[in-house]
């Protein structure tokens, strides 16, 4: 395996939620008014590029498929810590977003904006909800892993890597870019096999998803596991892995995406008004304790 960097240089980004803001350039809202580009979000012009390039590179380089075993090895027994969802949000929110030049959000508000915008549109209770958790798995960061390892773009390992995934040619200095095992189309997979028998990159989202699989409905767990898989729900890259199952899902992953994307606003939610509801709602389909 390919040897880690150091701890010092493994956060390129001023927070993990530069990332969320390269891809508001990459994928802007197309209902959003025109605007000039120093009114709104102010980041291709900033040092900001040049931190989530330099995150890309570490992150296109160590994402193997064994370091993913080992990812799931270390964190999927669950014995960091246990609490409950709010113990989970309360955590998650000493992670504040320092580099949106736009709006000052904690990462609650984030959420509770995607949240309230798919509860404005009358979707199904369980859709809220998503939106309101699906960013918890953001807690690796705070149990000391790199933000390489957390957020950003994530992909299938075990197979070519595509060049519709951002900054595609960082995968050169990944092994297994020229392991016979694993650098061509299908790799260790077999055509249409199924994205559950698929590895994909280590992050949030896997990590929410392992959580949570037992708790809540399959679009749910779709939305939760690929909400970050862009170079498929928007690039369409690795059709060629899914199967009937996952083209049907990944319908509520693209009716997610713009919740996720596109909510934020400057008007900050009031949580203490809201939190009757969602208390409502995490214990109608969570348990009172989840290990992390």
């Amino acid at each position: 395996m390919k040897k880690m960097p150091k701890q010092v240089e493994s956060s390129p980004m001023k927070d993990v939620d530069d990332w969320e803001n390269d891809l508001l350039n990459r994928y802007p809202d197309p209902d959003a008014p025109n605007k000039e580009k120093d009114e709104f979000r102010n980041y291709i012009d900033s040092d900001r590029v040049e931190g989530v390039k330099q995150f890309y590179k570490l992150n296109h380089t160590y994402q193997t498929y064994d370091f993913v075993c080992e990812k799931e090895k270390e964190f999927l027994k669950f014995d960091k810590r246990k609490m409950s969802l709010w113990d989970a949000v309360n955590y998650l929110n000493t992670l504040v977003d320092d580099s949106d030049p736009d709006i000052e959000l904690d990462q609650l508000q984030h959420l509770l904006q995607t949240s309230e915008a798919i509860r404005a549109d009358g979707h199904p209770d369980w859709f809220v909800l998503t939106g309101f958790i699906h960013d918890i798995g953001k807690v690796l960061c705070l149990f000391g892993e790199p933000q390489w390892a957390v957020v950003g773009d994530t992909f299938p390992v075990g197979c070519a890597y595509s060049d519709k995934i951002v900054y595609p040619e960082f995968f050169k200095e990944n092994p297994d870019y020229t392991n016979e095992r694993f650098n061509h189309k299908f790799g260790i997979y077999e055509p249409h096999c199924g994205l559950e028998n698929v590895k994909m990159s280590w992050g949030h989202d896997e990590y929410l998803y392992q959580i949570m699989k037992d708790h809540l409905p399959e679009p749910a767990l779709y939305i939760i596991r690929y909400h970050s898989f862009y170079a498929q729900h928007k690039e369409g890259a690795y059709a060629h892995l899914m199967n009937e199952k996952d083209h049907e899902m990944f319908e509520w992953v693209k009716k997610f995406n713009p919740y996720d994307l596109y909510s934020k606003a400057p008007v900050s939610p009031d949580a203490e008004a809201l939190k009757p509801y969602y208390q409502g709602l995490v214990s109608k389909y969570l348990p009172e304790t989840l290990h992390f």
